[in-house]
């Protein structure tokens, strides 16, 4: 694996938490919304990841000759994408509040199916995600500057 790899590695697990904290700042604001353009409450999303795989066979002839001592390897990982943004087909609370203006005949109104206390979560762990990736990134650079100064003979 090249530097180069390791940098795109890091930068699709970079564009797929902002995804990520994109669609739960999507959720929280929505939060109150009890009629979208199809009629309903807001409905949770949530974003679907899939890992990127290597699957060029000059690599894999590279790795079993150099790099697994001999064993049939399995293809190399390359980073993850977001294959789409699927909604919570979850229902939301019901509210009885029967002067809301989107409430049913009996005074029910039903509420997004959001739970902010799930969405902060989920928001935190993005983050974290966010800056490991950052983290891996910096230790590649680094990595590569010491091996840089190791062949200039400082």
């Amino acid at each position: 694996m090249s530097f180069f790899n390791t940098m795109n590695i890091s930068a699709s697990g970079l564009t797929a938490q902002r995804l990520r904290m994109d669609t739960i700042a999507e959720n929280i604001a929505n939060v109150n919304t009890t009629r979208t353009a199809d009629g309903g409450p807001y409905q949770r999303k949530t974003v679907v990841f899939e890992e990127m795989r290597d699957n060029d066979p000059f690599s894999l002839v590279f790795t079993n000759l150099f790099g697994n001592g001999g064993s049939v390897p399995a293809p190399q990982g390359m980073g993850v994408r977001a294959v789409g943004v699927v909604e919570d087909d979850s229902p939301g609370l019901l509210r009885y509040d029967p002067t809301h203006p989107d409430a049913n005949e009996e005074g029910y109104v039903r509420l997004p199916n959001v739970n902010i206390v799930e969405e902060m979560v989920n928001m935190i762990a993005a983050s974290r995600s966010y800056e490991a990736n950052i983290t891996a990134m910096g230790v590649a650079r680094t990595m590569t500057q010491r091996t840089l100064e190791i062949g200039v003979g400082r």
